[in-house]
């Protein structure tokens, strides 16, 4: 494929996409096959001749759409949200023409200063302490991760190194396998089930501490957990609390945590993968007091901040911490700024060496749609929304709603108010409601 075809195919391709997104409401959400559809479609070896592009967008149709789980169809309610967005697209498309490995300033320098400068940018959409941000020389940073579960896996680990080197600067004597032996990380039980997994590669006991009435982790809960281990001659050094838990959204007490890992020198992991992303609306950064207690902080952008995957942001208080876990310099990865001070080398802060120019997505969509735009997607209900939405139910005489506010919010108020007034009527005031709301929402994407 010359320049020439590039430019041809690649107008065709944005076109079947955006035809794709177009239309995905018309697909079937759900794929109707069963295990090894799909191998019996292709031939068993690649073509010793080239196919034709028409032939693969052909097959495209034909083989891979049949087995496509639909994850941005409006009809997509499992696992979680995954984000998507026309600028984001389009930035991947770019990232993949550069094709540069990022793993050192000096491999990409635009790649490293970016990517920076983005976390910067959205941990002060955040409100993040100013000690997880990277400008005006200051001891933390941001870094991309691939995703959650990579965050907390690097916390862990970056956690226990720390740990070690702190007992055994203390007790020279000590050796790593006998403190690895000790030590004991936390979590809620509701934490997802990647903070287990956590604790399977990193080699240490994960202790799951029982929730509240409200799902959450509560200080109470925590302390006797510390007592009896400590008691029990464990160290206990990591923990990780959980702010919009997968199954139900629940928030542990940050508040109540915070203080406590502070005190026992534990290193504390806010994963706040799920929920994160509301936390740049004013209404919703109160869900995140506590974080100035943590050492490290995650949420993914690829979940609801229109970044497509991958894209899941990590903040920590002292980068040094991540650094010191994992730097290794071998003299082909060596560069004469990497001491100065003035940049930093993602591959320290990270599991793997290369790493994509991602950042070039959170930079198309903070611009194309800036911050006020990105808030309006998260809170996404608007006022003009319900305001056409009562209109509609209060014109069809069905039922009868008077509207309130809120703040600055619109509210619809639905009051039981007769005294012959049965579940079945609310019900069925309910589907009368769903069924006015889909109405209004269709002719606001026409």
């Amino acid at each position: 494929m010359n320049t020439s075809e590039f430019r041809r195919r690649g107008k065709e391709m944005v076109d079947y996409v955006a035809n794709y997104m177009e239309g995905i409401e018309g697909r079937q959400v759900y794929p109707d096959v069963e295990p090894g559809y799909l191998r019996p479609l292709i031939p068993d070896s690649a073509p010793q001749e080239p196919d034709t592009f028409e032939d693969i967008i052909n097959d495209i149709e034909k083989i891979i759409m049949p087995g496509v789980t639909h994850w941005h169809s409006p009809y997509f309610f499992a696992y979680f949200p995954t984000a998507s967005s026309y600028p984001a697209m389009l930035a991947d498309m770019l990232c993949g023409a550069i094709g540069c490995i990022g793993f050192s300033w000096a491999a990409s320098p635009a790649c490293t200063e970016l990517e920076t400068v983005m976390m910067d940018w959205l941990g002060k959409m955040l409100e993040l302490p100013k000690a997880f941000l990277t400008e005006k020389a200051g001891e933390g940073g941001g870094v991309i991760q691939g995703s959650a579960s990579e965050a907390t896996l690097v916390a862990l680990l970056a956690a226990r190194t720390k740990v070690i080197h702190r007992l055994q600067a203390a007790s020279p004597e000590l050796t790593q396998a006998a403190i690895m032996e000790k030590l004991v990380a936390y979590s809620s039980d509701q934490a997802h089930s990647s903070v287990e997994r956590a604790g399977l590669i990193g080699g240490v006991k994960l202790k799951a501490i029982p929730s509240d009435g409200n799902f959450a982790m509560r200080a109470s809960a925590l302390q006797e957990a510390l007592k009896r281990d400590r008691a029990a001659g464990l160290i206990p050094f990591f923990v990780v609390a959980t702010l919009g838990t997968t199954t139900c959204c629940s928030f542990d007490n940050l508040l109540e945590v915070g203080p406590i890992c502070n005190k026992e020198d534990m290193w504390l992991h806010v994963d706040a993968a799920y929920a994160g992303s509301a936390f740049i609306c004013p209404e919703f950064r109160h869900l995140l007091n506590g974080v100035e207690f943590a050492d490290s902080f995650n949420f993914n952008p690829h979940k609801w901040l229109l970044v497509n995957f991958d894209c899941s942001a990590m903040w920590v208080k002292k980068r040094s911490d991540l650094t010191g876990a994992f730097r290794l310099d071998p003299t082909y990865l060596k560069h004469s700024h990497q001491d100065s001070g003035l940049i930093t080398d993602y591959r320290h802060w990270q599991i793997p060496l290369g790493r994509r120019f991602r950042s070039l997505k959170m930079w198309f969509v903070f611009r194309m749609y800036g911050v006020k735009g990105l808030q309006a997607y998260i809170r996404k209900g608007s006022n003009k929304v319900n305001e056409a939405l009562l209109q509609r139910i209060n014109s069809a005489k069905k039922i009868h709603l008077v509207p309130c506010h809120l703040r600055e919010k619109f509210v619809l108020r639905f009051a039981i108010c007769s005294r012959t007034v049965e579940s079945a009527h609310v019900q069925w005031a309910w589907e009368h409601i769903k069924e006015l709301a889909a109405d209004v929402l269709r002719a606001e994407r026409e």
